[in-house]
C-alpha cells in the first residue's frame, strides 16, 4: 500500500472529527495474506507513530514489489487511524479483522493499552497480535498466552536492563546500595509496566525508589522535574515517555539543571524525533535501544530499488533510517517471518490467523537468516517457542551527540533469573482469573 497524499488528508481528517479512518491497499485481499496494521499518524503521538508506521508499510510494500509478497503471495494490508486511542484500536481491530480470503494474520496495535484490550478478543479470534517490546510482559509466557508475542524484549527486561547499566556506571551492582533512582512514567498501562521489576531490584540492591507520573499528554511536566532537579536529586532517571512527553521531559530536565547523561529512556523515548526536537538540551541524554539505527544495512538497498527511487515511499524520505523508521521496518519481517513459517507447515496458500500463530511461533532468525534478510547488524537474532514469546531479550544503551544515537554500552541481558520466575506468577495469575488452561510446552 503506498499512502498517497490525498489517503493520508483523509485520514487526518477522520480522527478530527472523531471517527477512525481506515487506509485500504489497492490490491485485492482475495489470494493474498491480510494484516491489520493500526497506525496513529495524528495528535500528539503522532510524531513518534508516523516513522514506524511508515517502515512497516515500506518494509511490507518492497517485499511485495520484489518477492511477489511470501513466496509469491503478496501481503495485503490496512491502516486503521487511531490517534492512540484504545477504543478506537477496538473499534479498528473488529472492523478489519475479518478481511482477507482467511482473516487477518496479526495485528500490531503499536499501544500499551490497546493491547491489554484485545488480549482476549484476539485470544477468541485466534488471531495473533505482533507486539515488538511493548504490551504486557507476562503475555511473552507462550503457554498462557499463545496468541501474543512480545518480541524480542519486554518491558521488564528493559527495566532490568537499564538497571544493570546504572549498577555498572556505579562501578559494580553493590554500588547500587543507597542511591535513588526515580522512575518519570506515562501514566497509563505502558509506563505503569517497570513499576513491579523496580520495587524488586530495589529491594535486592537497596537503592531508594520513586514514582513520578505525568498525565497524558505529557505537555506539563515542570512540577515533576522541579522536584526532581532540586529537591530530589537522584542519581539516574529512569524514563518512559511517548509522543510529545519525551521532548518536553528533556527541555524540562535541562532547565532544572538535571544531567541528561543521568536519564535513561526506554526504547520508545530514544528516537530522532524526541531528541531533535529538544534541541540542545538533548545532548548527553541516553536510552536502551534493541536495534540499530542508520540507513546502510543491506536491505536498504532494496528498499531504495523498489520502493524510494519507485516513488512509493509511504512518508517523508527524510527520515529513512532513523529510529523508529527502523522499528516499524524491523515489524514487518516478524509479520514476514511468521508467514513464512507457517507456510513452510501449512502450504504454499493465504495463512489464516491460527496458522499465523505456529509461524510466529516458530520463528527462527539466525545470524545466517538475518544476513539473508539484508539485517545484519539491524537486528538482534530471535529464535521463539511455545513456552517463549520473548526470545531472548537483550538490549543496548545508546547516547545522542548533538546530532545521532551512538551505541556507548554492550549488549545488557535482564537478570533473567529474577524476571522469569516473576512473568511466570503473574501469568498463571492471570490464567486462574481468566479461568484459562494453559498449553502444555513441554
Amino acid at each position: 500500500m503506498s499512502i498517497s497524499k490525498a489517503v493520508k488528508t483523509a485520514a487526518v481528517s477522520a480522527c478530527l472529527l472523531g471517527g477512525v479512518a481506515v487506509t485500504a491497499n489497492t490490491a485485492s485481499a482475495a489470494g493474498s495474506h491480510f494484516f491489520m496494521d493500526i497506525v496513529y499518524r495524528t495528535g500528539p503521538y503522532g510524531p513518534s507513530g508516523t516513522p514506524v508506521a511508515d517502515g512497516v508499510a515500506d518494509y511490507i510494500n518492497m517485499i511485495n514489489a520484489r518477492d511477489g509478497g511470501v513466496n509469491g503471495i503478496k501481503i495485503d494490508f490496512e491502516e486503521c487511524e487511531t490517534g492512540y486511542n484504545t477504543d478506537k484500536t477496538v473499534e479498528c481491530y473488529e472492523r478489519l479483522k475479518g478481511n482477507g480470503e482467511k482473516g487477518s494474520v496479526a495485528v500490531a496495535p503499536l499501544s500499551t493499552g490497546a493491547t491489554y484490550a484485545l488480549i482476549e478478543r484476539t485470544r477468541k479470534d485466534n488471531i495473533p497480535m505482533v507486539t515488538t517490546a511493548y504490551g504486557r510482559t507476562d503475555a511473552a509466557m507462550g503457554a498462557y498466552f499463545p496468541h501474543v508475542f512480545m518480541t524480542p524484549i519486554t518491558y521488564w527486561g528493559g527495566a532490568s536492563a537499564a538497571i544493570k547499566y546504572m549498577g555498572a556506571d556505579f562501578g559494580g551492582m553493590d554500588k547500587l546500595k543507597g542511591k535513588k533512582i526515580a522512575l518519570v512514567y506515562h501514566d497509563s498501562a505502558y509506563g505503569k509496566e517497570p513499576i513491579k521489576t523496580l520495587e524488586t531490584l530495589s529491594k535486592k540492591y537497596g537503592f531508594k525508589f520513586s514514582k513520578h507520573p505525568i498525565a497524558h499528554p505529557g505537555l506539563e511536566q515542570k512540577a515533576t522535574w522541579l522536584t526532581i532537579g532540586r529537591k530530589l536529586r537522584p542519581d539516574y532517571v529512569l524514563f518512559f515517555g511517548w509522543g510529545v512527553m519525551n521532548p518536553t521531559a528533556i527541555k524540562e530536565a535541562a532547565a532544572v539543571g538535571f544531567p541528561r547523561e543521568k536519564m535513561v529512556g526506554i526504547w520508545w523515548s530514544g528516537s530522532e524525533g524526541d531528541t531533535v526536537a529538544a534541541g540542545k538540551a538533548a545532548k548527553g541524554y541516553k536510552s536502551l535501544s534493541f536495534h540499530g539505527t542508520g540507513g546502510t544495512y543491506p536491505i536498504y538497498k532494496d528498499l531504495k530499488k523498489y520502493i524510494y527511487d519507485a516513488g512509493k515511499s509511504a512518508g517523508d524520505p527524510k527520515i529513512q533510517g532513523q529510529v523508529l523508521y527502523n522499528r516499524g521496518i524491523i515489524i514487518g519481517m516478524y509479520i514476514s517471518e511468521g508467514i513464512r513459517a507457517a507456510m513452510k507447515k501449512f502450504g504454499n496458500h493465504p495463512i489464516s490467523g491460527k496458522e499465523m500463530m505456529y509461524g510466529l511461533e516458530n520463528i527462527d532468525l539466525s545470524p545466517a537468516r538475518i544476513a539473508e534478510m539484508g539485517a545484519t547488524d539491524l537486528m538482534y537474532p530471535v529464535q521463539l517457542s511455545c513456552a517463549d514469546h520473548e526470545g531472548g531479550g537483550q538490549a543496548y544503551i545508546q547516547q545522542w551527540d548533538g546530532s545521532k544515537w551512538n551505541k556507548i554500552s554492550d549488549w545488557i541481558e535482564p537478570e533473567n533469573d529474577i524476571i522469569r520466575p516473576m512473568m511466570l506468577a503473574s501469568a498463571k495469575a492471570y490464567a486462574k482469573e481468566k479461568g484459562i488452561t494453559p498449553r502444555d510446552c513441554k
